[in-house]
């Protein structure tokens, strides 16, 4: 399949080097960001541009990886008759392309993504689209890179979705943040917690969450808990976080 990648960040560059995996053609990147643009292109044996009226016409799918808010600056310049163009955002409508194509979707990964990644990573890749061309050929893309990991959504779904994962990425990451901040500030090494992190999360393969909850609040040990909370007095943003944490534990048990 030939691809025209728009945007040169972290979605951008992951995926794009997943379509190079799987064989596809990349035919160009565009981005206002002239280096980064450049320096993809190299890197998959490519043209790159900083210009939409130098967009390449002649691919078959159009991913417009670029933050939330530029999409829409970005659909307002393009005009892609016939093609199948599709965004990569979680919170953004499809509809938002409408007017670049009679083909449109979202191809939305679901995954944290870094351009530095040394590895590629498993991508869940949730397609929407507007009709079954658009959709044929998003699933068909999807699945080229993510075999078996690829679903078809409805209106609203997606968006759903993004809001459990900031849940269990984003709101889970700051905690560790929390984390991190608290053991420096009392001479304690983060790193010593790393095999709880990884175990906790390894269980959750066969275990449902609500049957893997450990800790002082699933026991509702209110002793321990106010010991707790005694050692954050120092701290009391982190005092309230763990306060409201144990009673939202304390209140999902049955």
């Amino acid at each position: 399949m030939k691809i025209v990648i728009i945007g040169s960040g972290n979605v951008a560059a992951v995926l794009g080097r997943k379509f190079k995996a799987a064989g596809h053609e990349i035919l160009q990147v565009l981005s206002r960001n002239a280096k980064e643009a450049s320096r993809l292109a190299y890197q998959w044996d490519t043209e790159s541009a900083n210009y939409i009226s130098l967009l390449n016409k002649e691919a078959d799918v159009y991913i417009i990886a670029v933050n939330d808010d530029s999409i829409a600056e970005v659909a307002a310049e393009i005009k892609l008759p016939g093609k199948v163009v599709a965004h990569t955002a979680a919170s953004v409508s499809k509809d938002v392309l409408k007017n670049v194509t009679d083909h449109y979707g979202v191809f939305y990964p679901v995954q944290s993504l870094r351009k530095e990644m040394t590895a590629l990573p498993e991508i869940p890749l949730f397609v929407e689209a507007n009709d079954d061309r658009s959709k044929f050929l998003l699933n068909q893309l999807a699945q080229s890179i993510s075999p078996g990991d690829v679903t078809i959504v409805k209106e609203g779904e997606r968006e759903k979705l993004h809001v459990a994962a900031v849940f269990v990425n984003n709101f889970t990451n700051h905690l560790y943040q929390l984390a991190e901040e608290y053991c420096k500030k009392e001479g304690l090494h983060f790193k010593d917690l790393l095999p709880l992190i990884e175990e906790t999360a390894k269980r959750l393969s066969t275990i449902s969450p609500a049957f893997s909850q450990t800790g002082p609040a699933v026991r509702k040990d209110e002793t321990t808990i106010k010991k707790h909370l005694l050692l954050l007095e120092k701290y009391p943003h982190l005092q309230k976080v763990y306060q409201f944490l144990s009673d939202s534990i304390i209140k999902a048990q049955p």
